[in-house]
């Protein structure tokens, strides 16, 4: 074999196996390449299955929470004067006061960082109702000592120089707090990372409850996530339609004190409204606003007047 044939025989050969192995190796890759993103999608799949089943968790947990808290305030809180207030059977709460410092120390174990990772619904309503328990749990404290057997006030339990709400002693989101600390800090002055209100919502005013018949309502179950917008909306309309302590006269409306002495949470822009006299107005068929009163009350020609606030304990007697 000459030279010359002997290398175009080697080229043809070399060229037959590269495309031999073209044929080989092609579907190999293909198939190599398939399965790795039918892997990443498996797996992509499965973190958003577990990323579900953590928020399904936590949303289980912060219910979960509350059940003691509601168990408890279905059988010690009666409502009154037609389903606009309750009184608070305390007397019930001291009998079963273990109960309710076990709901408070499960409330304590949630740590901040826990608490920051939750949804806002959640936060306000672990907020709202630790609010709540820990004044029951101040009354109650103080009912099991003899002092205080005849409680007629909270602000009792207050001194000269401070009030019963400026006291610390809550242990909660790793701090020991105050129930001012709760309502004025952790709820009405909490902000996001803009600078904005998180919560906004003057409504809270109707939910907190600072165990006076002054008082809205304490509520005769705890607060939740999925439904507190419902339950938020319930307690404004409960507060505002009781004509003994929302009322009018003509152009004249008289309103509970909590309408003066939080007067700029009403008059900032929250969900629909700018000013407390539009807040009012969402409210017109509660307060049974006449259309001249209405119309009045948008254009700022009806007078706003504030009761007197009564602090007598929302006891049942």
């Amino acid at each position: 074999m000459h030279l010359k044939q002997y290398s175009t025989g080697l080229k043809n050969t070399i060229h037959g196996a590269e495309a031999k192995i073209v044929k080989l190796t092609f579907p190999a890759i293909l198939l190599f390449i398939l399965s790795a993103l039918s892997y990443i999608s498996f797996a992509q799949s499965d973190l958003q299955a577990s990323v579900q089943e953590q928020r399904i968790s936590v949303d289980d947990n912060t219910s979960s929470l509350h059940l003691d808290w509601t168990r408890l305030l279905k059988n010690k809180v009666l409502t009154i004067n037609d389903g606009h207030s309750t009184a608070v059977n305390y007397q019930a709460f001291l009998a079963q006061h273990g109960e309710l410092k076990a709901y408070l120390k499960q409330l304590s174990a949630i740590s901040h960082s826990e608490f920051k990772a939750w949804d806002k619904n959640q936060q306000l309503a672990f907020l709202i109702n630790a609010y709540n328990a820990w004044t029951v749990e101040l009354i109650v404290s103080n009912l099991s000592k003899n002092e205080n057997k005849g409680l007629k006030s909270i602000k009792d339990l207050g001194s000269f120089f401070s009030s019963p709400w400026s006291k610390k002693f809550i242990p909660l989101l790793d701090e020991i707090r105050s129930l001012d600390n709760i309502e004025h800090e952790l709820i009405r002055g909490a902000v996001d990372e803009t600078g904005k209100s998180t919560y906004n919502d003057p409504r809270i005013h109707f939910a907190v409850n600072c165990a006076s018949i002054g008082c809205p309502a304490l509520r005769e179950e705890a607060y939740n996530s999925e439904n507190l917008e419902q339950q938020l909306e319930q307690q404004t309309r409960r507060f505002l339609s009781d004509s003994s302590r929302n009322h009018h006269k003509n152009n004249i409306l008289y309103l509970s004190s909590i309408f003066k002495w939080y007067r700029e949470d009403f008059d900032k822009a929250n969900k629909n409204t700018t000013r407390l006299a539009q807040f009012i107005l969402q409210y017109a068929d509660a307060l049974k606003l006449t259309s001249d009163q209405q119309n009045s009350l948008l254009n700022d020609k009806m007078t706003f007047k504030f009761l007197d606030y009564n602090w007598d304990l929302n006891a049942l007697h």
